[in-house]
């Protein structure tokens, strides 16, 4: 035990002898709020030997109080330490998830850390760890389901774009539709991932009888291997293409339990207890899309998913139509549908003009041309292999999301390419340039994509020329328009001939615009309507294209954690004041769950004004420091240039220190560092109009 230790110990003991306090600096943080610092508990060299490793977490109860309790790591805890091969510290490229865009299939797996296990996966089922996040608050009571009501509960997928997950729940019945994640926002720096609260479920498990999911991108399925054994890892109903995209996501997590897969058709029908599901297929920018209805005595209640429509200049394809001729005999009490594109007015950019145009370019593009699009468009990615093998390319497939969808289309037996076609890139060189097309990732500029590399010369295989072109098949996801411009740049700095989706007609979202969800409300036909899939406003708008066919009083604007039941037999819908838990659920480095405000406002203090860290060695028998204080300092100012900054931060914490530490026996070293926090922080702020984080450390000899 040091000094601090002792004294601290000591003073916990007399806390009658401690004596009075600087009135100007006020009770240090701890005192305030009535709670006891705890002494830190490490453990011994000699308990590695005797027993597991054991980490140690701290639970606060509501005084404040803290004490350390252990956690056995789960099975998902235990895969993200175990999965392998990929750099942590790696961001994924976002993808289409904005408005106008698609969200990405499979482009960003959970980060790891690359660990080594001596004793193999046996022995690391036997560690513990950290847990980084506050015990769950309490759930505010929700009032019991009366019988022969509905109720809808909107656990994520409003009031953004992703996280995708709703709750139906009938009798004693609940079916979950879709479990996506949604990529970091700027209020969450550093984290991975936010995930839907899946609380209300973890709460009535008991009546959860399967998951559906529409479609296998990220903000539909990307949240599986986090939750499932949350709500007892139910059956999941799905079409082929997105079976193959879970399982592939499920193995980076290889100590989970093994998920439970029905494949399902489109126009099949499932029973789940008091719940029946029907399912129909729908447009989509990935294939096996396909919409859900939930079947009710009191009526149907319609998801869609992501959507769009085949059309030839507004003209509705025939296959559509017989889509959805399937509603006209049926009762659909409520409909909730994609609201990502319902600003934009008119009907989307036809997709068969898109493949038309990428078409003439490969066919007339005279050297070697890279195609950069989002992985998640599948049906585009799979017409560019099908016209460069029509046109005698060979084709580089560069960008790990790439080359994973393409191993699933072969899996899912949607491409049968030759043997010949596809070629490693260490090959490029071999063939002549107007033999090549790079199929690569990239389109949004991210860091470490394959066309960020090409861009700023560091990709080890492919070096542009001038004669090279590149076909950008991608709109700019709103929040990337700077990444996007430097890539163009870089790539115009070397020659490079730049095709994109405002030159000509290379694009078109996957979701449906004003004019086609007109289209699909007339169709369908709901007595009423909630919009899900987007932001507030865009909820706002698409409810406004609903009144055409829906009294404004049988639509309901959704929130996170909304809770609204169908009663009387299905003639009214009601929002209850009660919500689910709506807290954000983040994946953050091997935490999943709940992360103290502090955390993140610390995270946004240190981005902003950067951290100052002083070091001060206090004798204690004296009350003075042996030398004037160390100053680190990270992302603040450059000290070599503040040397007067420096100079008079240094003698004000030694100043500070020396007199509220003077007379005290046993020195309060809280206090004592709260008073130095309060009065350098005030002197820089006055300085520097700056509020760096500031951590002072007191050594005591």
């Amino acid at each position: 035990m040091n000094n601090e230790e002792q004294q601290k110990k000591t003073g916990s003991q007399h806390n009658n002898t401690r004596p009075q306090r600087n009135e100007r600096y006020g009770k240090p943080a701890h005192a305030r709020n009535g709670s006891v610092r705890p002494p830190y508990r490490g453990r011994k060299d000699s308990d590695a030997t005797s027993r597991p490793k054991t980490f140690l977490a701290h639970s606060h109860d509501r005084m404040g109080t803290s004490e350390p309790v252990s956690r056995t790591l789960s099975p998902l805890e235990q895969s993200m330490l175990l999965n392998k091969g990929r750099d942590r510290r790696r961001p994924p490229s976002r993808g289409n998830t904005g408005p106008g865009g698609t969200p990405r299939a499979h482009e960003a797996s959970m980060p790891a850390r690359r660990i080594k296990h001596s004793a193999g996966r046996e022995k690391a089922e036997s560690r513990r760890m950290v847990l980084a996040f506050p015990q769950t608050p309490t759930m505010v009571p929700i009032p019991p389901l009366k019988d022969g009501d509905i109720r809808i509960v909107f656990l994520g997928g409003v009031e953004e774009v992703g996280r995708n997950m709703t709750a139906i729940e009938y009798k004693n019945s609940i079916v979950i539709v879709d479990a996506g994640l949604q990529f970091k926002e700027a209020n969450t720096p550093g984290v991975d991932f936010i995930l839907p609260n899946t609380r209300y479920l973890e709460e009535n498990k008991h009546k959860v009888k399967g998951l559906v999911i529409t479609h296998g991108h990220l903000d539909h399925i990307g949240g599986i291997p986090y939750l499932m054994d949350r709500i007892g890892n139910p059956p999941i109903y799905t079409r082929l293409f997105s079976s193959l995209l879970i399982k592939r996501r499920q193995e980076e997590f290889p100590l989970l339990a093994p998920l439970d897969i029905h494949l399902v058709e489109e126009n099949a029908r499932i029973t789940m207890v008091d719940i029946h599901v029907s399912f129909f297929a729908v447009s989509h920018s990935i294939p096996d899309s396909m919409g859900a209805i939930i079947e009710t005595p009191q009526g149907d209640v319609v998801c869609t998913g992501d959507l769009r429509l085949e059309h030839t200049d507004g003209i509705v394809s025939e296959a559509e139509h017989d889509i959805y001729e399937v509603f006209k005999s049926r009762n659909v009490l409520v409909l909730m549908t994609d609201s990502t594109n319902c600003e934009n007015p008119g009907f989307s950019t036809s997709e068969q003009l898109v493949y038309d145009n990428i078409e003439e370019v490969i066919r007339t593009t005279p050297g070697r041309l890279i195609v950069s699009t989002f992985a998640s468009q599948v049906d585009r990615m799979l017409k560019i292999l099908q016209f460069a093998e029509k046109y005698g390319k060979k084709v580089v497939v560069d960008g790990r999301s790439m080359k994973t969808n393409v191993e699933i289309l072969k899996a899912a037996g949607l491409f049968d390419p030759p043997k010949d076609l596809i070629i490693p890139a260490e090959e490029i060189e071999s063939y002549p340039p107007d033999r090549i097309l790079a199929l690569v990732t990239g389109a949004q500029g991210e860091e470490f994509a394959s066309l960020m590399r090409i861009a700023n010369k560091v990709h080890k295989y492919i070096r542009l020329t001038p004669r090279d072109s590149i076909l950008m098949s991608a709109s700019i996801v709103p929040g990337n328009e700077r990444e996007t411009q430097r890539l163009k740049d870089n790539l115009s700095r070397q020659g490079a001939k730049i095709v994109h989706y405002k030159i000509m007609d290379i694009h078109s979202s996957g979701h449906a615009n004003a004019d086609e969800l007109a289209w699909i409300h007339a169709k369908i036909n709901p007595r009423f309507f909630i919009p899900v899939h987007g932001y507030h406003y865009m909820h706002r708008v698409h409810a406004e294209i609903a009144k055409k066919l829906v009294p404004a009083e049988n639509i309901i604007i959704p929130d996170n954690g909304m809770i609204i039941e169908i009663r009387d037999n299905g003639s009214t819908m009601v929002a209850l004041k009660e919500s689910a838990p709506r807290n954000l659920v983040l994946v953050d480095g091997f935490s999943v769950g709940d992360i103290q405000e502090v955390v993140l406002r610390d995270r946004q203090m240190l981005s902003q004004d950067g951290i100052f860290i002083i070091v001060a060695t206090l004798d204690t028998a004296t009350g003075k420091l042996i030398k004037s204080p160390d100053v680190i300092s990270r992302g603040f100012v450059y000290l070599r240039e503040s040397q007067d900054l420096l100079r008079n931060a240094r003698f004000l914490a030694k100043k500070t220190v020396e007199e509220l530490s003077r007379g005290m026996r046993p020195i309060d070293y809280d206090y004592v560092k709260d008073g130095v926090t309060d009065a350098v922080a005030r002197f820089l702020f006055q300085e520097t109009a700056k509020r760096p984080i500031v951590i002072p450390v007191i050594l005591s000899v």
